[in-house]
């Protein structure tokens, strides 16, 4: 396999490692994670051609297998915690009931995040809204990698209204099973954890036939309710999930310079006695009571790529992906509320789904030449996404059916000379044409067309071997989503004349990093970013009723803060440091008689400034590796604002601090070798408290244990 390198010697000798390590032998594996803590160390690959982190003029974060199998994650908001500048939105412990959050954008109320947040697995296209549930609900025992880009400079490749950020989720291969020579591997895994008396089991086959390889993975996970830091049951936390995944690579042509790759995976849930309000904590339930909740999650992605070996102006990939979310809900019980039209429909029984079948066509062009690394990648991208949504009673005016279909059209160029300046420019274009069902249509709706331009300029620039600046001008533009436009409860009116959401926005930042600082072979990595953001046009959802457009553009507001990653790794030992501090504020708000202005108050979806430090030990020569990590989240009040009434509802957060503790053991020969064994014990002193984005509190303390063996011939 090659690997186009940027930013020059060093890019390119660490991206030929991780693709050998993602494409051979585990012995390759091993020697490419020997600084498995050193995150800025690591290959970036979701914006653009491979660059390491540390050399990326934008922030991003690389979680690996590694860093996966530690955290031993049951929910996205376990995945992310310590990721600077990210978190999850809704629940604390729910399975279906968490959205992701970055650097402010985005809530457990998505109307909004499909555009400003996009989500990816294998690069198909995914996202799911439903009133009062969370976004994603795949397995994360099906992905090997995810990659999370901070900021607009991801607009480029993935979607104009990206204001927020990229989450892109990897699935496993069986490459990453099999070693040189061996044709078959077999892999068993179990795990609990003692909060909620959860029981996980996996078993994965990887297969390699001549120039194809095989993967079949097949995993369980059944758990009950979980409880908070003070004992007390948090409500509507059991599950029961299963998970597969099958994927095959076919490798042919000049020198192996082609690749087809089909992956299909599913994720089966199921919540017996859950809470209606996924996202809503202990107040929300004796409003809506209790439900049968049954969630399937379908990814499929078939994927051609042409390396042209002999030509250098063509590496040309092409994916048709589909994805689909279906949920349903029934057996409704211990809410004094029935099932009635209008409003009330949510406590029917209903079905509601999204599907979204997406063609990508990309090349990238090396126009090298002299003291200049020249690649240009130009690509379209053509989606139709089609929601669905339906009850005992009929079709549901606060989850509108119909169809979004978009071509974006897009290109970027990624220039280096001499090794030390490293420009990005970049354009998008998308073409968007909205189309109600005609069960929207007789509310109302009316197919809408619209169009968003979002440029951009990166920069990178090196001082020397050890300093770098770097930073990002982009403007974003985000069109109304299905529901914005068609939603009518309360007796409110489609929103068809919603202007388009945009934002200016500016990133600066700075890098050091150093080899040898205190001991041979050791590594210092820091990485520093500043970002401002100004949205305007934002789009808001009408408090008043009767006859009035369900949701308004009123208002603008301002975001900005820092975020700091910094890591040292040693043969023997390894730190990091994570640090966020968001900041927001409402601007040109409306003001009501008998009101104050809420100009300058903290938004609703602003994270509390946060750090978390982990630091730890190694002992390679017994494959064991010991950790601990601290959180602390500083008190925060923010913000929601009527409407209709300009009343400001504040909400007050107070500080709070965690302790995690990790082992890992990989024995790498005799008997055992093969085997790896990790334990995690989260909340080690059963801390009671809650994150400001989450209505539940948090869980308690929560020890897990999973034990994995590879077998190959």
């Amino acid at each position: 396999m090659t690997t186009r390198c940027l930013p020059g010697v060093r890019a390119c000798l660490l991206s030929t490692a991780t693709a050998l390590a993602l494409c051979a032998a585990p012995a390759v594996a091993q020697e490419a994670k020997e600084n498995v803590f050193q995150m800025l160390g690591r290959i970036i690959f979701g914006t653009g051609t491979a660059k390491v982190a540390i050399d990326t003029p934008q922030a991003v974060t690389a979680l690996e297998q590694d860093d996966l199998d530690r955290k031993q994650a049951d929910n996205i908001g376990e995945m992310l915690k310590g990721v600077p500048g990210v978190q999850a939105a809704g629940a604390s412990a729910r399975p279906m009931g968490m959205a992701f959050n970055i650097r402010g954008i985005g809530n457990s109320e998505q109307t909004a995040s499909e555009e400003r947040i996009k989500v990816v697995v294998d690069g198909a296209p995914k996202f799911f809204e439903q009133y009062r549930m969370g976004s994603f609900f795949g397995d994360l025992e099906l992905f090997k990698r995810v990659e999370i880009l901070r900021g607009p400079a991801s607009s480029t490749l993935y979607g104009s209204g990206t204001i927020g950020g990229v989450v892109a989720f990897t699935t496993k291969d069986a490459a990453d099973y099999l070693g040189e020579g061996e044709t078959s591997a077999l892999r068993f895994k179990g795990g609990y954890e003692s909060n909620g008396d959860v029981t996980k089991l996996g078993v994965i086959y990887a297969h390699r036939v001549g120039n194809a390889d095989f993967l079949l993975a097949l995993n369980q996970s059944h758990g009950g309710d979980k409880t908070d830091g003070a004992g007390d049951v948090i409500a509507g936390t059991a599950h029961e999930a299963v998970s597969g995944l099958a994927k095959g690579t076919l490798t042919f042509g000049n020198d192996g310079d082609q690749t087809l790759t089909l992956a299909l995976s599913r994720t089966d849930t199921n919540l017996d006695d859950a809470a209606v309000a996924q996202t809503g904590g202990a107040t929300n339930i004796p409003t809506f009571g209790f439900a049968d909740i049954h969630a399937i999650d379908d990814t499929a992605t078939l994927t051609w790529r042409n390396e042209f070996s002999a030509n250098d102006l063509l590496d040309l990939t092409v994916q048709l992906s589909y994805t689909e979310t279906d949920v349903s809900k029934d057996n409704f019980t211990g809410s004094p509320i029935s099932c009635a039209p209008g409003t009330f429909q949510v406590l029917c029984p209903g079905d509601f789904g999204y599907a979204t079948t997406a063609l990508k066509i990309e090349n990238t062009a090396d126009l090298s030449a002299g003291d200049w690394q020249n690649f240009l990648t130009f690509g379209v991208q053509l989606s139709e996404q089609k929601r669905t949504a339906t009850s005992s009673l009929g079709p549901l005016g606060f989850h509108p059916e119909g169809t979004d279909k978009k071509v974006g059209v897009y290109a970027q160029g990624e220039f280096v000379w001499n090794e030390r300046l490293t420009l990005i420019p970049g354009l998008r274009v998308d073409f968007g044409d909205r189309t109600p069902s005609a069960a929207t249509a007789a509310l109302g709706g009316t197919a809408v067309e619209d169009t968003a331009v979002s440029p951009k300029l990166s920069a990178l620039y090196k001082l020397n071997d050890s300093w770098g600046v770097f930073g990002t001008i982009a403007r974003t533009e985000r069109m109304p989503t299905l529901d914005e436009h068609y939603s009518t409860d309360g007796g409110r009116q489609p929103s068809l004349d919603l202007k388009k959401e945009a934002a200016n926005s500016i990133e600066l930042g700075v890098t050091f990093q150093r080899e040898g600082l205190f001991a041979e072979g050791d590594s210092l990595n820091v990485k520093a970013t500043a970002f401002h953001s100004n949205l305007s046009n934002l789009i808001v959802t009408n408090s008043a009723t009767g006859a009035v457009p369900r949701y308004l553009n009123v208002r603008s507001s301002e975001i900005w803060g820092t975020e700091l990653d910094a890591a040292y790794d040693a043969e023997r030992w390894f730190a990091s440091l994570g640090y966020s501090n968001t900041n927001s504020a409402y601007r040109r708000m409306p003001v009501f008689a008998g009101q104050p202005s809420a100009d300058g108050l903290t938004l609703a979806d602003t994270p509390g400034e946060n750090v978390s430090l982990t630091v730890g030990a190694k002992f390679p020569d017994r494959g064991v590796v010991v950790g601990w990590t601290a959180y602390y989240y500083d008190a925060i009040t923010t913000n929601s604002v009527s409407t209709s009434t300009g009343v400001i509802t504040p909400t007050y957060t107070p500080a709070y601090a965690t302790h995690d503790l990790f082992v890992t053991w990989k024995p790498e020969d005799g008997a055992l070798a093969g085997m790896d064994v990790t334990l995690t014990v989260e909340n080690v002193f059963d801390a009671d408290y809650k994150n400001n984005l989450s209505l539940d509190r948090a869980q308690g303390m929560n020890a897990k244990l999973s034990i994995g063996k590879n077998f190959t011939w």
